[in-house]
């Protein structure tokens, strides 16, 4: 299958694309442009490097949330508006979910951590299984993810990590902000991403978006909206003003 893979959920603006199921490409790039700069140009330079033919593609896969309120809204922009051009499905990742995604096959845990301010975090926990009659892995969800206090989740992957006798992977935005916070409150064995794991890969996205296409998890690009899991700051401020 072809595929289209689009993340802006962060700071890093990541796109990849996929042809008969063979990862043609990445680019990806954390700078203080904003994605609405980035994201097509980078698609378009991709395309000519690789001779992706778009009409081709099957569907777009794009990072759905949480993260970034405008980076959600941007990518979500883009998708939409490529999908209904070519006439083709969307198929709706979870950011987190695709950042896990990059320890594919790992038997520790795996904590994803993008910072939302105030002592929180967008998080979620995830494990791998393997399955022998296909000699793959699949990715399972320990927690679902949510806008959470950074200590509370830290002690959530600590119970889990205590009665599974694992370790735990923690990555994303998160772990530079809130470092102290996981090494004070988590008494497990803990592992801090490196640089080339710890942000969002559309590499990864499009992967994990090919075994959801084949799933028939695909939706109508009218239908896709961003998961932001929480109101934005503006919304926050005006209640506060309004008294709600």
């Amino acid at each position: 299958m072809n595929l289209i893979a689009i993340d802006s959920s962060g700071m890093t603006a990541t796109v990849s694309l996929m042809r008969d199921g063979v990862l043609a490409g990445t680019y990806t790039t954390c700078h203080k442009k904003t994605h609405s700069e980035t994201l097509l140009p980078m698609l378009e330079e991709l395309g000519r490097m690789t001779e992706f033919d778009n009409r081709k593609a099957d569907a777009i896969a794009v990072a759905s949330g949480p993260g970034s309120f405008t980076g959600l809204r941007i990518g979500a922009a883009l998708a939409k508006g490529m999908a209904e051009a070519l006439e083709i499905p969307i198929i709706a990742v979870p950011t987190l979910e695709a950042m896990a995604y990059q320890f594919y096959g790992v038997s520790d845990l795996i904590c994803p951590m993008m910072d939302a301010r105030r002592n929180q975090v967008y998080s979620g926990i995830y494990s791998f299984e393997y399955d022998a009659s296909d000699k793959a892995c699949r990715l399972i969800e320990c927690k679902h993810q949510d806008a959470l206090d950074v200590a509370d989740q830290c002690r959530a992957a600590d119970e889990i990590a205590k009665e599974s006798l694992k370790k735990i992977i923690f990555m994303g935005d998160g772990i530079p902000v809130y470092r102290d916070i996981i090494c004070e409150t988590v008494k497990s064995g803990i592992i801090f991403a490196p640089p080339h794991r710890n942000e969002q890969d559309a590499s990864c996205l499009a992967a994990l978006a090919e075994s959801y296409y084949r799933a028939g998890k695909v939706i109508p690009a009218e239908d896709f909206a961003p998961e932001y899991l929480r109101v934005s700051q503006a919304e926050r401020v005006r209640k506060e003003q309004n008294g709600d």
